[in-house]
């Protein structure tokens, strides 16, 4: 059994808890949060986990062969450096870190005590973003050359860690750390270029912008945009997919009007002669994430999400954040070649 900790228990804590439960090999056997009311939460999934509210403690109690990370962003990096130091495996939430610098930095720390270090990239795993790939893959619109997707809606933003530029890394690191890892796993080529604009033009109690565009130029001149507003009082399409021989369009569920990035888009395939085709999501294998991390580490099966893509979502973010600093100069990111 792969003895697991839980390093801060929010949402995605309590996520990751029902994964560890669902999943042959893992056990969650330690927990640490500062809040009651989150230890209580989590000792009902897994009553018998040892508690902690120090996490140094919790990783240096020699309890643990993997660590899920949970914090804010802006402290990914340090408290993956102390547990891979201490010889632990780590799951991180995304973003991987707030700089490529620390993203190389950990890498190589993980390469060198050949441990694993991956990021959690679970919309990845959303179900309307497994049917696009299935579809796309299956060539149902041929090359994909333009790919937009957008997340928002005109709303105060809320006042927590997310809308900190300081700690979340700002709203394209907030939502891109999803968005552009779908663009990465849709479009095989390479990056060329990244541009983007971040807009404060509302909302003065939170420092992240009120609205970012990103916009990603490939190497075989495929182009794709990521757009997060809490200005856009019309809503765009999640996802808006030209291929050579048709398109796909993702739309907002009007069943989830108050938080609509909470329900899958639906789907339509647009056909080349004019025809259009509603299509079922496909259903998400639960928990395959935590699966692959099990047969990973048992029998060292390569796992289809990676550091390496994670790294590169990051290097372009950061290109990303440069580049809107000068009002949209292109910026070539540092990715791995």
């Amino acid at each position: 059994m792969i003895r697991v900790g839980l390093l801060a228990y929010g949402a995605i804590g309590d996520e990751h808890n029902q994964a560890v439960l669902a999943t042959p090999g893992l056990t969650t056997v330690a927990v640490c949060d500062q809040k009651a009311e989150r230890i209580t939460a989590a000792l009902k999934i897994s009553p018998e986990a040892k508690v902690f509210t120090d996490a140094d403690e919790m990783l240096e109690s020699k309890l643990l062969d993997l660590v899920i990370i949970s914090t804010p962003p802006n402290t990914h990096a340090a408290w993956a450096r102390k547990a891979l130091s201490l010889g632990i495996n780590v799951i991180l939430e995304k973003p991987m870190a707030l700089s490529v610098e620390h993203c190389d930095e950990l890498m190589a720390l993980a390469a060198s005590k050949n441990l694993l270090l991956v990021v959690y990239q679970n919309r990845r795993f959303d179900a309307d973003f497994i049917t696009i790939k299935k579809l796309i893959d299956e060539g149902v619109i041929g090359e994909v050359f333009s790919y937009e997707s957008f997340v928002g809606g005109y709303s105060k933003p809320c006042s927590y860690w997310h809308s900190d530029a300081q700690v979340s890394g700002g709203a394209i690191f907030d939502w891109g750390s999803h968005f552009i890892d779908q663009i990465l796993a849709i479009i095989p080529s390479e990056v060329d270029t990244v541009s983007a604009i971040n807009q404060k033009r509302v909302w003065k109690h939170v420092t992240n912008a009120d609205h970012a565009d990103v916009l990603i130029t490939f190497s075989n001149g495929a182009r794709a945009s990521f757009t997060n507003s809490d200005l856009a009082a019309a809503r765009k399409p999640k996802f808006y997919i030209l291929g050579t021989t048709g398109a796909i369009t993702g739309n907002w569920d009007p069943a989830a009007a108050s938080a609509p990035a909470d329900l899958p888009a639906i789907l339509t395939v647009h056909h080349s002669d004019g025809t259009d085709e509603v299509i079922p999501n496909s259903l998400a294998n639960p928990y395959s994430f935590h699966q692959s991390v099990v047969a990973y580490l048992n029998h060292n099966t390569p796992m289809n999400v990676t550091t390496r893509q994670s790294r590169d979502v990051v290097a372009i973010m950061q290109a990303a954040e440069e580049s809107a600093l000068s009002n949209g100069r292109s910026v070539t990111p540092l990715l791995i070649k």
